[in-house]
């Protein structure tokens, strides 16, 4: 958007003296205590749901093997087949991931992995044009995660969001190399940038595949920069979009606004739908409008404030304010994974046609009326739109993070 956004970017973002706050609040919303290489193949539960996916990821090789692929970056793409075990409703909450308390996982009760297969280029093709001929309108949704995520968060959360949301599109999960670790933001925002050109090479391929019909792609936090810098190389490299990118999915962005603004005229004037959902309580966001010298994040602003409203009314980009919806983890980033009727409301309203015009759409009382008489299956990858991975701290992190703090803090509590 214009230069001047900026200059609405100091409202409700902590000071530094509130940081090392913040940062302990990042650390209880993290689950301790959970075994790694969780992606061991088990045997199949018969009443288990299953989802199957396609992976590309600029990761390098875990060296166990039930890791897979580990937060360092590799040369060139690779490929996996992987699919997930679901437990029944019964045992879990819509928008829940059943962490395996040990292992091997218990798929009655726990998210387990039947099959991880690290594959070339050429059977991923042939995956993934084979089930986009089995599919009932040939579409695609390519979820990119956020930052502070290990390869087994970004799986077992992308199975969740189509398990939870009946979606009938392909999914493709475009996972990027992420410590996940609190204190690797700068490792990770520089692997996005890494990853672009391969991003990139996937929507070229999506767009050039004639038995893929329509593509949506959602992103949550720092994986949106990813996907709206791939899409504008895209843009520049095509002269356009191509019409099958339908829709642009935006949760809790963990982008600059003004670069936002660049970056969507640099697409041209065809180009998808996006949608953009909000929060001005996100925490995370605030700690990183002062980590990028108090530039407002995309994810944060509030959308009925000038110019933000004129400016997003103008390139017609749809926005959902969930401010006042009290879910989620403490920081308020992952409102939309933990909250299962807005799933069923956005999805219903997409799969039914309706674009979404009303920024106060997450009010409660809205939710609950608009929910009550909804179907409940979604229906489009487009209503895929509100599930997000949570960010998850790993064990080095929870040993050192006192030290981090205390080297950060004052006597005070302040930041020095």
């Amino acid at each position: 958007m214009a230069r001047h956004l900026t200059r609405n970017a100091r409202g409700g973002v902590p000071s530094w003296r509130s940081l090392p706050c913040v940062l302990c609040l990042m650390l209880l919303s993290a689950c301790a205590g959970r075994p790694t290489g969780v992606l061991e193949p088990v045997a199949a539960n018969p009443s288990a749901a299953q989802v199957e996916m396609l992976v590309t990821t600029t990761r390098g090789r875990a060296e166990k093997p039930g890791e897979m692929f580990s937060g360092e970056r590799a040369l060139s793409p690779t490929f996996a087949d992987i699919t997930v075990s679901i437990p029944s409703d019964t045992v879990r909450k819509a928008g829940e991931v059943a962490w395996p308390r040990k292992l091997p996982p218990n798929p009655d009760t726990d998210f387990a992995t039947l099959k991880a297969e690290e594959i070339d280029r050429g059977a991923a093709e042939k995956w993934l044009n084979s089930q986009v001929r089995k599919s009932p309108d040939g579409s695609v949704l390519v979820f990119i995660h956020g930052f502070n995520n290990h390869f087994e968060d970004a799986v077992f959360r992308f199975a969740q969001i189509v398990h939870d949301s009946g979606a009938r599109s392909v999914p493709v999960l475009a996972t990027w190399p992420s410590r996940g670790s609190l204190l690797a933001y700068g490792y990770d925002r520089e692997s996005t940038n890494y990853t672009r050109n391969a991003v990139e090479r996937l929507f070229q391929y999506l767009a050039h595949d004639p038995e893929v019909k329509e593509v949506s792609i959602l992103a949550h936090s720092m994986g949106n920069w990813l996907a709206l810098e791939s899409l504008r190389q895209m843009a520049i490299r095509n002269d356009g979009l191509p019409a099958k990118f339908r829709n642009v999915m935006l949760a809790a962005p963990d982008v600059d606004v003004d670069v936002f603004g660049s970056q969507i005229a640099d697409m041209g004037k065809q180009r998808p739908r996006f949608t953009l959902f909000v929060s001005r309580d996100d925490r995370a966001l605030a700690v990183s409008s002062r980590v990028w010298g108090n530039v407002s994040r995309l994810g944060a602003i509030d959308p009925e404030q000038s110019p933000y409203k004129e400016e997003l009314a103008a390139n017609g980009i749809t926005v959902v304010d969930l401010t006042k919806i009290k879910a989620g983890d403490n920081l308020h980033h992952t409102k939309f994974a933990e909250s299962p009727e807005i799933v069923r409301l956005i999805g219903s309203r997409l799969s039914s046609g309706q674009t979404l015009t009303d920024s106060r759409l997450g009010l409660g009382d809205h939710i609950v009326a608009a929910t009550a008489g909804a179907a409940h299956s979604v229906g489009t990858a487009a209503g895929l739109v509100v599930a997000a991975p949570a960010a998850l701290v790993d064990q080095n992190t929870r040993r050192n993070y006192v030290h981090h703090v205390e080297s950060l803090a004052g006597p005070s509590g302040g930041v020095r």
